[in-house]
């Protein structure tokens, strides 16, 4: 059945097959205590990549995060302007954040923008750490040999961490509207910077999220193109099947539907119904489990592509005073 042909009231019904560990909650606040232990240390200086513009200034932010790894993001913000929200900008995988131009567009909107490049990706992030077993399948089983917290995703969250820290310090900034914004990898970790950053966060939009319910992709059979890392690793280290429970047991720390539980502030998803790059009925697990104020956009036909009827959206709803009202009413649609 083609997946735009789901049935939408058994979609709402769907939910997480990944598990949700016990110490969770404990896990994480120690790996955030972790990160806000580390010393920041980054720099702000103007770009030679484009030319600077009279109307927006174009910035590169370097920045150490955890292990001593050097992380970068672009900063572009309106020139003169005062008390002006910040978008913090998380890009899919394994690429790298937006063109200058692309980017700009949220100034256009009155915004500041950060944009992160992950580290080991397609961008100028650089990983001073090492993990315990195979990552030629990708950074999604990188670390999966070791201790939980030395795992890719995990590092990078508290990387986010920091990363947010950097932002509230940032001149200019109204600290009350700093929103999310991210699709695919991008969406699922913008779902784990709210959860990880309650206080920070007022408001994200969220794409058809990746790293979501990974166990339901392995069991729909959809672990290829993003999540290939899970069918690689599955072949070759458990190829009968024996540490299942482990496997996922490992992976539900970095989940997006254990992490959506979390999430306090007002969110804006959109979910392509023809997508198989991230299976639908994964998408609406993460949506099912936010308990804030929500709405949910689904696009027939569409798959894991721009959908630039989504990205309009996001200029009302980033410019809402009230975000909560903005959503009012719309739950499931």
């Amino acid at each position: 059945m083609s997946l735009s042909k789901l049935d939408h009231s058994e979609l709402c019904k769907t939910r997480p097959r990944t598990p949700m560990p016990a110490d969770f909650e404990r896990f994480w606040e120690a790996r955030m205590a972790e990160a806000d232990a580390v010393p920041l240390r980054w720099q702000l200086v103007p770009s030679d990549e484009v030319p600077q513009a009279q109307s927006c200034g174009f910035y590169d932010l370097w920045f150490e995060g955890m292990g001593g790894s050097k992380l970068y993001a672009k900063f572009l913000s309106p020139r003169g302007e005062k008390n002006v929200p910040l978008v913090l900008q998380f890009h899919g995988y394994p690429g790298a954040s937006r063109s200058w131009f692309e980017q700009a567009s949220f100034v256009g909107m009155g915004c500041a923008i950060l944009a992160l490049d992950n580290p080991g990706q397609g961008g100028r992030s650089q990983d001073a750490n090492a993990y315990v077993g195979t990552t030629v399948a990708g950074h999604l089983v990188a670390g999966l040999d070791g201790p939980v917290k030395d795992l890719y995703y995990v590092r990078l969250y508290q990387n986010v961490r920091i990363f947010c820290r950097i932002a509230s310090q940032l001149e200019g900034i109204d600290a009350n509207r700093i929103f999310v914004n991210g699709q695919s990898q991008g969406g699922g970790m913008g779902i784990a910077c709210c959860a990880l950053n309650q206080d920070l966060v007022n408001r994200a939009a969220i794409l058809f999220p990746f790293l979501s319910d990974f166990k339901a992709v392995w069991e729909l059979g959809a672990d290829t193109q993003a999540y290939e890392g899970i069918r690689y690793y599955m072949h070759w280290f458990d190829p009968r099947g024996e540490r299942v429970d482990e496997i996922f047991g490992k992976l539900a720390y970095v989940d997006s539907v254990n992490f959506a539980r979390f999430v306090r502030c007002p969110v804006l998803f959109g979910s392509g119904l023809a997508d198989e790059v991230c299976p639908v009925p994964t998408q609406f697990a993460v949506y099912n489990a936010l308990t804030c104020p929500k709405r949910h956009l689904l696009f027939e036909g569409f798959g894991h592509e721009e959908i630039q009827a989504f990205d309009d959206t996001i200029i009302d709803f980033f410019d809402a005073n009230d975000a909560r009202a903005w959503l009012a009413g719309k739950v499931c649609s």
